[in-house]
């Protein structure tokens, strides 16, 4: 993947997976950088251990756009959401 920009830094293992696992469910190839140091030790401390996410140029635009949605609650269910049944 190349030429690409980062489009999120996560705290760790969990958020990077999650938002990785968001973007790609939307279309949207990405891979995860800095996770050696994050592997080794497993935690975040003063920015040791952040993950970034990073995409195609192509997709970086769309990619911010529907992570600031999910940031403002656009994605989120509500409380009494019937989810998993039929």
């Amino acid at each position: 993947m190349s030429p690409e920009q980062r489009v999120y830094t996560a705290s760790g293992e969990i958020q990077a997976q999650q938002v990785r696992a968001f973007l790609e469910a939307a279309g949207i190839s990405s891979e995860l950088r800095g996770e050696s140091l994050r592997n080794t030790h497993g935690l975040t401390l003063d920015g040791l251990g952040m993950v970034e996410i990073v995409v195609s140029d192509a997709d970086a635009e769309r990619a911010r756009e529907l992570l600031a949605s999910a940031d403002g609650g656009e994605f989120r269910l509500s409380d009494d959401a019937d989810v998993g049944r039929s």
